[in-house]
C-alpha cells in the first residue's frame, strides 16, 4: 500500500479520535450524561447553546402546563345533585363562588326523589318531627314530589348552574394539597374543597336472608315495576313503605308487612290514611318477621316466623338505605362504629372534605336539614378562603 495513503489515513483517524475526545469531555463538563434524556437527545442539537435553549423551552412548557392545570382547579366540587348538593351549589353562588362544579351520576338531578317517591308523594319540611328553621337561600313549605322537583329546576336555572350529569365520581384523593376526583368514565378533576352530598337510597337496604337469583326480578326496592292486578307484599314500617301500600292497594292485592305491631315512625297524614286503607282494601301482616323467601314456580313464597307462608307476584322492600361504605373508604374518611362519617361542622377527618345529607345520620335526614347543612358548609368554606 502507498506510504502516503497510510499516513493520510492515520492522520484522519487521529483527527476523528480527537474530535470524539473533545465531545466526550464537553459532555462530562455540561452534564449531558447525568440523565437518560440528555444523553440520548444531545445529538439532536448543534451545540451547548442550542441544547440549553431547548432545555429552557421544555421547562417553560412544563411551567405553562402546571399553570393551565392550576387554572382548572375548582374552588369547590360537589358530589351529588340531590337536595343537599343543589343547596350547596345555590349557596356557593350566593356566597360569590363561581368556580365550582356539581356532579350527578344520573341523567337528572334528585334521582332518589324521582325513583323512590311515588307520584304525588307529600314532602314535609319537618320530616319525622325534625323541626327545621331555614338558614339559607333555599326554602320551601310542605309540598309534593312534583313541586319540589319543579323548585329545584327553577333554582338551578335562575342561578345558571348546570350540573355535570352522568358523571359518577368513584374516588376522592388528597394529593399535594389538592383533591383529585376520579370518575368511572376515566375523567379526572381537581378541587380545593369537596362536598360529598350523596344519599343512601342509591343503595337501598336489603334483607339479611338471601334472595334466590331466580327471583331477582320479582323482589324490588321501589314500586316502578308494579302493574295493576298483581299480588304484592310491601315490607317496611316507615313513611315510604306505608305510602307505597296505600297507593298500590287501589289497584293491586296489597299486603303490608312490618315487624312491629304499631307504626311509630310515620307522619300524622300517613297514619290517618293508613287506618282508612286498612279498613277497606289494604291487608296487613304485622308483628312478624320474614325468615326467608324461596322460589315457588317463578314467584316469591314468603315464610314468616309465626310459621305461615304466602306466595306473591312481587315483593317490595322499603326498609331504608345504606351508607355508601365502599365510596367513603376510597376517600379515606374516618368512620365511627356505625360506619357513619366522623365530622366536625360537617368537615370530615380530611381537611376541606365535607359530608352533608342523610349519610351523616343512621336514620337519614330531611330535605330541609340537608339544605341547612349545605348553607353551613359553604359558610365555613367561605370563612376559610
Amino acid at each position: 500500500m502507498n506510504t502516503t495513503l497510510l499516513i493520510t489515513m492515520l492522520f484522519v483517524s487521529i483527527l476523528i479520535g480527537l474530535f470524539g475526545l473533545i465531545a466526550f469531555l464537553w459532555g462530562l463538563k455540561t452534564g449531558q450524561f447525568d440523565d437518560e434524556k440528555k444523553f440520548t437527545h444531545g445529538v439532536l442539537f448543534d451545540g451547548p447553546e442550542a441544547l440549553k435553549e431547548a432545555i429552557k423551552k421544555q421547562e417553560k412548557k412544563q411551567i405553562l402546563e402546571r399553570i393551565k392545570q392550576m387554572e382548572n382547579i375548582y374552588d369547590i366540587a360537589i358530589i351529588g345533585a340531590g337536595p343537599g348538593g343543589i343547596g350547596a351549589g345555590i349557596e356557593a353562588k350566593k356566597a360569590g363562588f363561581s368556580n365550582f362544579i356539581l356532579f350527578e351520576k344520573s341523567p337528572e338531578h334528585s334521582s332518589t326523589i324521582r325513583k323512590f317517591y311515588k307520584d304525588g308523594k307529600r314532602v314535609d319540611k319537618d320530616y319525622k318531627g325534625q323541626i327545621v328553621d331555614f338558614k339559607g337561600n333555599v326554602t320551601f313549605t310542605d309540598t309534593s314530589k312534583e313541586d319540589i322537583l319543579g323548585l329545584f329546576d327553577k333554582l338551578l336555572e335562575e342561578n345558571q348552574i348546570s350540573p355535570k350529569y352522568s358523571t359518577d365520581i368513584e374516588k376522592v384523593e388528597f394529593q399535594n394539597n389538592i383533591f383529585k376526583l376520579s370518575s368511572t368514565n376515566n375523567e379526572v378533576f381537581h378541587a380545593r374543597n369537596v362536598i360529598i352530598a350523596i344519599g343512601k337510597m342509591g343503595q337501598p337496604n336489603k334483607p339479611d336472608y338471601k334472595i334466590p337469583p331466580t327471583l331477582l326480578k320479582k323482589v324490588l326496592y321501589n314500586v316502578n315495576q308494579i302493574t295493576a292486578g298483581e299480588k304484592v307484599l310491601i315490607v317496611g314500617g316507615g313513611n315510604s313503605a306505608v305510602e307505597y301500600a296505600i297507593s298500590l292497594c287501589e289497584e293491586t292485592d296489597t299486603t303490608l308487612n312490618y315487624r312491629r305491631k304499631e307504626f311509630a315512625r310515620i307522619n300524622e297524614v300517613n297514619a290517618k290514611n293508613l287506618q282508612e286503607a286498612m279498613a277497606t282494601k289494604l291487608k296487613t301482616k304485622l308483628g312478624v318477621n320474614i325468615t326467608h323467601i324461596q322460589d315457588n314456580n317463578g314467584n316469591p313464597e314468603v315464610f314468616y316466623d309465626d310459621g305461615s307462608s304466602e306466595v306473591f307476584d312481587k315483593v317490595v322492600y322499603a326498609i331504608g338505605g345504606a351508607v355508601p361504605l365502599d365510596f367513603l373508604k376510597k376517600c379515606n374518611i374516618q368512620l365511627d362504629e356505625a360506619n357513619l362519617p366522623i365530622t366536625k361542622d360537617f368537615e370530615s377527618s380530611i381537611p376541606n372534605l365535607y359530608v352533608i345529607g342523610d349519610i351523616l345520620s343512621k336514620n337519614g335526614a330531611s330535605i330541609a336539614t340537608a339544605l341547612n347543612q349545605a348553607f353551613d358548609t359553604i359558610a365555613r368554606i367561605k370563612s376559610k378562603s
